[in-house]
């Protein structure tokens, strides 16, 4: 199958293009590289034994995103294309509108144009909203904390309208949890621009000596060592969620209607301790991470972990690797590339 990423020198987008080669497609990746690399492309191509073609398109350029489907003309789109920190969407909420959502509806219309209706869309699992209830499942209530949350609920909404307005479209909304990890060849990985803005790879740049310590928000949490409890689950392993739910699109169309739209949570179904992860990084690299207490975060929340059932059932995909082998991999990649992408 022809497939275009959107998304796809990034983080997860990079990792998924690599399986989605393993899994023989070809795949184009668009991306504006505003928080990416063209490094990250040329390296999948390594992987992968043969190169990638990369498309450097901003989502939010309607008649780029048009004229670039138009010379791909891909069956399937997997989107990544997207801002994604939560902090600096509460500082900038127009720019994450603009590129999330009106990037989206761009691809859709362009998806349109060129008769492709087929989509993977990279969601998360902030359209949970603030949920208590554990483990989190599809049917659990909607909402968001945000504006990166609410990006990701409208355009869920979005192709669930377009969905049911046309059933020719074939629409999956995979709901992540906490990535992390790296490649198990250290040549691909996290590179955040800047202060990371999640756990792992934050640990990993202490760990690594570019860092002083890292800050643990709040110890008195209701959880077994007072420290927040997520679901983290290895990049690897969510690459392959979106390999499986291609598969399943494609399993579930038929007679020229689609699958219409619907949602599958990517976790493990267990939860780790910042302190957990801390320990797993220390045994990964071998020496002690210094940590420091701070007060909770406004809006943290004591547990947040998934029921992947759904995805086992539909997609026939569980999670496959464990936290040790999660944090083992990012430091493989840290210590390798010690500035990310720029160390090349």
């Amino acid at each position: 199958m022809r497939i275009l990423v959107t998304g796809g020198a990034g983080y997860i987008g990079s990792h998924t293009v690599v399986s989605l080669l393993e899994e023989g497609h070809d795949v184009v990746v668009l991306d504006d590289l505003s928080n990416a690399s063209a490094e990250a492309v040329r390296r999948v191509g390594e992987i992968a034994g043969r190169e990638v073609e990369l498309l450097e398109v901003d989502v939010t350029d309607e008649a780029a995103v048009l004229d670039a489907l138009q010379r791909v003309r891909p069956e399937a789109v997997v989107h990544f294309a997207a801002l994604k920190a939560v902090g600096e969407s509460v500082a900038q909420p127009e720019r994450y509108y603009r590129t999330n959502v009106g990037g989206s509806l761009n691809l859709v219309k362009a998806m349109d144009a060129v008769d492709c209706r087929t989509l993977v869309f990279s969601s998360s699992a902030t359209v949970y909203g603030a949920a208590t209830q554990m483990p989190l499942t599809e049917d659990a209530p909607l909402g968001a904390t945000n504006p990166y949350g609410w990006t990701k609920f409208m355009v869920e909404q979005v192709l669930r309208d377009v969905a049911t307005s046309d059933d020719r479209w074939s629409v999956a909304l995979l709901r992540y949890f906490n990535p992390v990890g790296a490649h198990p060849s250290g040549r691909i990985g996290e590179d955040p621009r800047g202060i990371p803005n999640n756990l792992v790879p934050f640990i990993a740049q202490v760990a690594v000596g570019r860092r002083e310590q890292l800050t643990i928000f709040g110890d008195d949490f209701d959880t077994p060592d007072g420290t927040g409890v997520r679901d983290y689950i290895h990049v690897v392993d969510l690459a392959e969620g979106h390999v499986a739910a291609l598969r399943a699109l494609a399993g579930l169309s038929g007679g020229g209607r689609g699958a219409g739209a619907r949602a599958w949570n990517l976790g493990t179904g267990r939860g780790s301790s910042v302190r957990e992860v801390v320990a797993a990084f220390e045994r990964a690299c071998g020496h002690e991470v210094p940590v420091r207490v701070a007060a909770r975060r406004p809006g943290d929340v004591a547990v947040s972990f998934a029921d992947p059932a759904r995805a086992r059932a539909d997609l026939g995909w569980t999670a496959q690797r464990g936290l040790d082998e999660m944090c083992a991999d990012t430091w493989r990649w840290q210590t390798a590339n010690p500035q990310g992408y720029a160390s090349a």
